[in-house]
This record gives C-alpha cells, structure tokens and sequence, in this order.
C-alpha cells in the first residue's frame, strides 16, 4: 500500500531574478544529474527536508504546525524550505520503504520525526544507504555504545529513559511507597523497550518493590480495549492491596480506557488512597485532551518537560502557532511543537556553512548549540547532552496544577516553586498508595490462638460473631495505638485465631491470606524478609529461669561490712587503744602494773567501749576527746551493722540452682522452651544444645511439673514471659542474668511488606511510649506486687563498703593523732626540765636513739614517779583537810 505524503514549500525572501535561477539550473543539471539518489545539493535554492509524523493525532498537527512556522521563519536568506510530511501511522516497515522513496524523489538532505523507536532503526537504515541524516525524535531507553558506528547518520533530538525513570522512583521515595505497580502498553513487537526493566533496577536501589506488572496489548490489535482493562484491573483489585499505579508507557487511546475503567472501580480520584504517576508522553498531551478524560484522571501525578515560555522567541512564536490553530480547542504550543520547531531551525543552521556533502551537514548539526524552544539544544554522542527538567503536575478536576520542579543534577531533590527550597510532595495529603479496609473487605488480621501465656493474648470466646474475642497486652497495644492513629471509627479490622506456630503466623501474612500479625510475636530477622513489622511494643531477650535455692552461710554475721571496713575498723581499734594507753598510763592508776595487766586493761578497754561498757575512769582531756570521736565512729558502725544484719536476715536469701548454660551442656541436662516458638531452633542452632535435651511445652503450668518431677532442669523463656512468669512463681524460681546478653528485635506487629499501615502503628507506639502509656501497661503485666517483688542483689551490693564510713575513720585516726602529738610535746618539755634540774646546763651527749631510749624510760620511771609523789601529796593534803 502506498504511504501518501505532503508537500509544502514555504519561501522567504525572494531576492534573486529568473536568469539567476536559470543559471543555477543548468549548473545543477551539469553537476549532479548522474548521481540518483546522491543529487541532494545542500546550495540548492530549494533545501527538500522529510518529515515523518503522525498526521492525524494532535501531536502530528502541532508538530506540523510548528514546523511549517519554523521552515518561514528559519529559511537561509534566499531560499526556500519545502517539508514533505509521510504519515508515520502505518507498519513501520512500510514507513522506512516509503521514507526512501521520498528521499530518491524528492532530493531530501535530511528526514526529521518518528517518535517510535523501531521506526527510528529502519529509516536510520535508510539514511545509511542514501547517504541522508536523520533527526530522530526517539531514543532508545537504554544507549547501547555501538549505536553510533551502526547508524552514523542518526542525531536523536531526545534524552533516554533514565532521567524520567529516576524521576519516578524519586516520587516514590518521597511518598514513602514501599510497593508499586508498573502498567504499560506493549510496543509493535510485544515489549516494552527495556522501560520496565530500568525502573526496577531504580526502584531496587530505593528499597521499593514492584508488587505486579500489567502488561496491557498494543491497542491496535485489541477489538475491546475497555472490556480487556476492566477484567484486568478487577484481577488486579482481588490479588494485591497496593494502590501505587506507574504507567511506564502507553497509547493516549489504551490511557483514555486505563482511566475511564479505574474510576469506575473506584481505584483513581482524589478522594481515594490511590496513587497514579504517568510519564511525560501522557503528561505532555494533557493539555490537547477532552475535559471528561482529564477529570477521569484527578489526583494524578504526571511528569511534564520543562522548559521556558517568558523569552521573546517563545513569545513571537506562541502568537502564530495560535494563528495558524485558530480552531482547534487548545491552541497553546507543547514541548513536541517546540522541538519540532527546533528541529527545523537546527537543520537550517546547519545548512548555511555545509559543503555539499552529508557528512558536512552532519557535523555542522553536532557542532552547533544554542538556546532553542524547547531548551538548550546541544548534542554530545549523537544525542542531547541536556538533562532534562521535569515539571511534577497534579491533575485537579480539568486542569493541571504544579507543584514541583525536578532535576537530576539535584541529586533528585524537587524544587517546590513557593519555597524554593527542596519540599516534596507539594501536596496537602499524599495518598497512602494502599487499599482501606472497608466493612464489605475489612482488614484480616491473623492471632496466635493458643499463646503460650495468657497475659499477652487470650482467645476468650471463639463463638463471639462480632469478632472482639481476644484480650491481653498485645490486643491492649493495639487498640492503643488504633485510638492514638483516630481509626476507632474508620478501620475495618475482625480478628481470626490460628493455631499455627509464630512462624506459621507470618507466612499467612507473606501469603497474603491474612492482612496483618496481631499478638506476642517476636521480631526477627528472617521473618522481617517477609512481612513488614512495626516498631517493637517491647523489649525482647532470652532468659534462663532455674529453680532457686537457699543460700545460707554461718558467717553471716561477716557480710553486713566488706572486708576492707573490718580490716580499718580494726586498726582504728588497736591504734586508739594505744593512744588510750599512752595518755593515761602515767596518771590513771587503772593502766598501771605490770606489762601484761597494762595490755589486758587497756584491750579490755577497747573491746567494752565497742558496746559502750567501758567503767574505767578517765584522767587526762586529750583521753577525753579521744573516746569521744571513737564512741561516735562507733555508734555510726553499730547503728549500719544492725539495719544492714537485719535486712539480709529479713529478706530471703535464694541463688540459681544452676549457674551456666555450659554446665547444663556439660552434664547432658534437659532444658524447657516454649513450642511452637524459635526458641527451641535457637537454642540447637545458636547455643548448641543438643536437641534430644530439648523439650518443647504447651502450656504454662506444664514448666512447674516439669521442674518439680527433674524432666527439666532449666526454661529458656523470651525477657516478657520470664517477668510474668517470676511474677507468678517468685518464691521457687530465679532468673540467671548471664543469659541477658541474647537480645532480639522484641515484639511487634506483622504486616504485609509495603503496607503503609506498618509505619503508622510504628509512629502510634512511639507516641504511647513517649507518653508513657506503654510503661504503664507493661507495669500491668505484673500486678498486684507479690510478697517477693523485691529483687535479691548480689552480696558485694549488698555489704556496705569503706566508702561509706572512710571519713568518720579518718576523723578519729586523725584526732587520736593530733592527741598522742600534744601529750609527747608536753612529755618532751618535762623531760628537758629534768635534765637541766639533775646536770645543769651540761647536755648529755648521744645519739638520737639514745635521746629516745631515755625519754621512754623517763616516761616510765621518772614521769611516772613525779606523777605518783605529786598525787600522793595531793591526797595527803586532802585527807588532811578532811
């Protein structure tokens, strides 16, 4: 079938005459006529230029509006630009047969269009054998680095997918989408030019899942477009509950049904959870399209390339494109009027300076750069060196609104043009990109029905039709958090009880048959590969709980003080002895006699004073103020040791039973674990233990037997049941703190991966635990105090140490000191009188020990005996007297 094609020929500025153009008539007759297809004089005064549009869709009008505007504005000073416009809407083989058999007959220097890749590849095959340039609008998604020596002839006026794909998952990223569904219409020959495989790779590098992939036909091949839609988006409703549609690529035609059919269902507006991105080849044509297909669309995020419509060109230009569409409905000029223009005004650029050879056109076009229509148009590789700029546009009713601008020099950041500062989504409420539970599909949430300890989860009445039917601390939290996140009205929720393991319990949810987790489960890394945990309610951790035994120990009457404060307590005790008997000896008959009387009385001294039972009498001042600092020190001992005896005899004294987990591995001893949880793995894979020492219990009051007939001889319990279990069973058991080092994720919520829910109930438990409503529930857990809440610490905590007495201990030392110093002062004063009565003024030679040793005896004899004949005179006056 022949492809019909139009000629205009537009001329600008007539200034020659009919001999010249004779002349160089018969000059191109002369030169060029033997050479067919290669006879394309680029100093012809008719520059023939193809261009394949199509152009029957609004995007072909305007494109061929702007170049017919282009070609008389931009024609070379005395000549004329004809553009030969082939419709591109036909088999794309037939468009590149046809594009040659335009190019032999009509002489063309270069064909400019085709947004079509696979049409792009043919006519470029077609540029290569005739020698011819071609100017695609098309680029492949991804740039293979052996396209320039394939097709050396091809410039693409466009940028590759990268940027727009990284645009989207830059959307998503800051939307918080964890899940997202990627719809896109197959191409001519059923794929999607490697779009689908660049946006996961984007997505993948974010963290973001794509959930489903609906693959859409080529519309010219479906009779019943919208037939097809509707059966996939209802299949698509039933089998996923993410709402985050990306639209890769698609026919205005294949959209117009896409959208038509998802408001229908409910799955597109402004007013539901879903969440729409469309690239900019839709979002380019908004402005063209029906006002009843606009608002089909409303709440959409499109991408749009920006580009500038204040300069003066644009301007000028805007005021004849909208001439030339008087009739149409829109008649603003779009990003594809404003390349085409550009394209026109490259090649006339180019046309000025070239030889006559393709080649020279060619480098001419690579070589040139300026500031066009649609941006700054400059080519590197064969293919715009220009990033492109995205205008991010929500759809809102009929119209458009902008809310961002995006750049890939930004490192992806969207620029809000209120703020210019880095803001997105520009919108008053980003749509949760999930289903809502409904009460005709409410949220089905899954519940351990047998927990192994009711204080967590019980199921109360499997009968109860209305679905309230559990209780405990983790159905309590998650109410909690539904009231904080004000769902009491508006979630839909019924809970369903299982009797699976907690493994068992995330996989339903993995599976999708059930919504979400509720209850004890224990956040761990291998199952957080499969569901979407919320933040922990609570702290988790193995724990070792054995049987306690008494710990009694006859020197108990040793541990109230450490062994450093009986040690000082008894220096303190000999030294002030001393100082006693120092002071008092030359006076107080009661420290006279012989050596050995001297040391019984003045230890018994000391020992009595312990108890304030001393009844000697106390002769000299500095003795006085010695036992005074000393009684003090030891009412302060006495007053401690008594509170603290006391305390230790009150309070039972009880200690693990076993010790270690290497002994229970050591002597082949069975240990308890909860069934049905990963504890009994962890314990085999991780500790080691041998799992025929293993045994798995059901329920909790089986631990108790289990501990009292010797079938285990330990229980390794997660850290919320131990304190619940201890709470209970304080008296028998005790809980070994070497196994606190095993720590887990703690509990948590379980929902589907991707569920915005997850992060909202994470954000609702912080905010119960800020305020302090989750210690308070937790304390809950562990009421009413029982009679051995108070824990035992260890002997070293409870035996009081040096540093509580060390200052009373230096005071007394310090003052007997300061005493003993007085009195030998005085004592040295006496003895150099004695010398000087006895000698006069003649000293005594020596050394100094010799000095000291009769000083000493001195002190025992001379002082001793002035001191006795002075008190004898004294109670011979007084007897006198009397």
């Amino acid at each position: 079938m022949p492809i019909p094609f139009i000629t205009v020929c537009t001329v600008s500025r007539p200034w020659f005459s009919p001999v010249l153009v004779y002349f160089v008539f018969i000059l191109f007759l002369l030169s060029h006529g033997h050479h067919g297809a290669q006879a394309n004089s680029y100093k012809n005064k008719e520059i023939n230029i193809g261009v394949i549009v199509d152009v029957n869709s609004s995007i072909g009008k305007e494109e061929q509006t702007a170049m017919i505007i282009a070609a008389q504005n931009e024609a070379p000073k005395g000549r004329n630009v004809s553009l030969h416009f082939l419709d591109s809407n036909r088999d794309p083989q037939q468009v590149a047969s046809a594009a040659e058999n335009l190019i032999k007959e009509k002489k063309l220097i270069a064909i400019i269009g085709m947004h079509s890749w696979q049409k792009t590849a043919l006519v470029a095959d077609v540029g290569n054998r005739t020698q011819v340039p071609v100017l695609s609008f098309a680029s492949p998604v991804i740039t293979s680095p052996t396209i320039q020596l394939r097709w050396p002839l091809l410039i693409r006026m466009a940028n590759d997918g990268s940027a727009q794909v990284k645009c989207m998952a830059d959307i998503v990223r800051a939307c918080n989408w964890r899940r997202v569904i990627v719809i896109y219409e197959e191409d001519a020959y059923g794929g999607d030019s490697g779009m689908s495989a660049l946006l996961a790779e984007a997505l993948q590098n974010i963290g973001v899942e794509i959930e489903y992939r609906l693959v859409l036909p080529s519309v010219s091949y479906v009779s019943n477009a919208e037939g097809l839609v509707q059966k996939e988006l209802v299949k698509l409703e039933n089998e996923t509950l993410c709402r985050v549609f990306i639209v890769l690529q698609s026919s205005l035609t294949m959209v117009t049904n896409l959208f038509r059919e998802a408001k229908k269902l409910r799955l597109v507006g402004g007013e539901t959870e879903s969440a729409w991105i469309i690239p900019d080849s839709i979002t380019n044509m908004l402005d063209s399209v029906d006002k009843s297909i606009m608002s089909s669309m409303n709440g959409t995020i499109g991408i749009k390339t920006q580009y500038s419509n204040h300069n003066k060109e644009y301007v000028k230009f805007e005021k004849r494109y909208r001439a030339n569409r008087s009739e149409e409905e829109n008649t603003k000029p779009g990003i594809y009027a404003l390349r085409a223009y550009d394209s026109i005004k490259i090649i006339t650029r180019a046309i000025k300076s070239s030889s006559d050879d393709s080649s020279s056109l060619l480098k001419n076009i690579l070589s040139d750069s300026f500031s066009g229509l649609s941006g700054e148009i400059l080519f590197e590789g064969k293919m715009l060196s220009q990033n492109p700029k995205f205008k991010i546009v929500k759809v809102d009713g009929e119209k458009s609104n902008e809310l961002g601008i995006w750049t890939p020099d930004n490192n992806g950041g969207v620029k809000n043009k209120n703020t210019k500062e880095k803001a997105w989504p520009g919108l008053d409420k980003v749509p949760k990109g999930w289903a809502m539970p409904s009460k005709a599909k409410p949220m089905r949430i899954v519940v351990p029905a047998h927990a192994m300890f009711k204080e967590f989860v019980e199921d109360m009445n499997r009968n109860n039709s209305n679905g309230e039917i559990f209780r405990g601390f983790s159905i309590e939290i998650f109410h909690k958090v539904i009231e904080q996140l004000n769902y009491t009205d508006t979630l839909q929720y019924i809970f369903e009880s299982n009797s699976g393991s907690y493994d068992d319990l995330v996989e339903l949810v993995h599976n999708k048959t059930f919504d979400a987790a509720v209850g004890d489960i224990t956040i761990l890394s291998n199952r957080s590969k499969n569901v979407e945990f919320t933040q922990p309610y609570t702290e988790s951790g193995l724990t070792m709980v054995v049987p306690a035994k008494s710990k009694e120990s006859p020197w108990m009457f040793m541990k109230p003080f450490t062994g450093g404060v009986w040690l000082v307590v008894a220096f303190i005790l000999i030294y002030t002895m001393f100082i006693v008997w120092f002071l008092e000896h030359p006076s107080n008959p009661e420290f006279k006699g012989s050596l050995k009387d001297q040391i019984a009385n003045a230890m018994w001294f000391a020992f009595c004073s312990l108890f304030f039972a001393h009844r000697e009498r106390i002769y000299n001042h500095l003795t006085r103020v010695v036992i005074a600092v000393w009684l003090f020190l030891v009412f302060v001992l006495t007053a401690s040791y008594t509170a603290n005896l006391s305390s230790m005899l009150t309070i039972q004294s009880i200690e693990p039973s076993v010790t270690s987990m290497e002994l229970l591995k050591r002597n082949n001893l069975t240990v308890g674990c909860d069934k049905g949880t990963f504890v009994g793995n962890y314990l085999e894979e991780v500790l080691n233990f041998s799992s025929t020492n293993i045994k798995e219990i059901d329920r909790e009051e089986k631990y108790i037997k289990e501990f009292e007939s010797k079938g285990i001889s330990a229980a390794f319990l997660e850290a919320p049941y131990a304190k619940v279990f201890l709470h209970k069973y304080c008296k028998g058991y005790i809980a070994d703190s070497h196994t606190a080092t095993y720590r887990f994720g703690g509990f948590g919520f379980a929902f589907q991966k991707g569920s915005p829910f997850a992060r909202e109930f994470s954000e609702g438990i912080l905010r119960l635990s800020e305020k302090g409503d989750l210690k308070m529930l937790e304390n809950d857990l562990t009421d009413p105090p029982n009679e051995c809440s108070m824990s035992v610490s260890s002997d070293e905590t409870r035996s009081l140490g040096l540093q509580s007495f060390w200052g009373l201990c230096l005071i007394s030392f310090s003052t007997s000191t300061i005493c003993f110093l007085l009195s030998l002062i005085h004592l040295i004063k006496n003895y150099q009188r004695f010398e000087e009565a006895n000698r006069g003024s003649v000293t005594p030679s020596g050394s100094v020990w010799d000095k000291a040793a009769r000083i000493a005896m001195y002190f025992y004899d001379k002082e001793m005996g002035l001191r006795r004949a002075q008190s004898s005179s004294e109670l011979s006056l007084v007897m006198i007297q009397s």
